[in-house]
């Protein structure tokens, strides 16, 4: 039964990745997952249902971030920490989506997936904005302790500084999804542009 469910949300997944949340039809996604009608309508019974589920596994799951395993010896251990575990996310997707996503690239297809979210499902929004935060609060807490232990040293705040490294994610996987850049080199991005900056901090 939960081998199902999951079968059906990779399958799903890599449609609406693959294409709009409104190109995509009830037939498609019961084809694309081998199952029966009835059996594929017995976990899900509207491609709104599955869409939002889909969204769960995809942002709640796939691509998370376990924070709480990375170091905290220095802020720089801990963004490295966060590079490391990016690359192996991206192997993680790819083998989980590749085949849906080859056409147009990993980027392009994660933002469409977000923005479809954003703009059909108000708490999506909602969940997104509150995932972000707790994020940023992590960063800003670890900027905090780096520089009570004299790691860094800056007029910026600490949340400042956090916010400068966290929203350069999105920011740089949008320039890569329009310069057609593959995800392993936006990890490398990171850490040169991460690198840099944390080399003008550094006290």
């Amino acid at each position: 039964m939960k081998e199902s469910r999951q079968h059906i949300l990779v399958k799903a997944s890599g449609l609406f990745l693959r294409k709009s949340y409104k190109e995509v039809t009830m037939k498609e996604l019961v084809e694309s997952t081998g199952l029966s009608k009835g059996a594929f309508y017995h976990y899900f019974d509207s491609k709104e249902q599955l869409f939002l589920e889909v969204l769960s596994y995809v942002f709640g799951k796939v691509m998370v971030h376990s924070y709480d395993r990375f170091s905290r010896e220095s802020f720089y251990s801990f963004y490295h920490d966060y590079i490391d575990e990016l690359d192996k996310l991206s192997d993680h997707y790819m083998k989980l989506f590749g085949a849906a996503v080859e056409e147009t690239g990993f980027n392009i297809n994660y933002f469409t997936l977000a923005f479809d979210a954003l703009k059909l499902f108000p708490e999506f929004r909602e969940e997104m904005c509150r995932s972000q935060q707790e994020e940023l609060k992590v960063w800003t807490d670890m900027i905090q302790t780096a520089r009570e232990k004299g790691e860094i040293r800056s007029v910026l705040t600490d949340s400042e500084i956090a916010r400068l490294f966290f929203y350069t994610n999105d920011g740089l996987a949008m320039h890569l999804m329009i310069q057609e850049g593959g995800i392993h080199e936006m990890a490398s991005q990171f850490m040169e542009l991460w690198d840099k900056l944390y080399k003008t901090l550094k006290a």
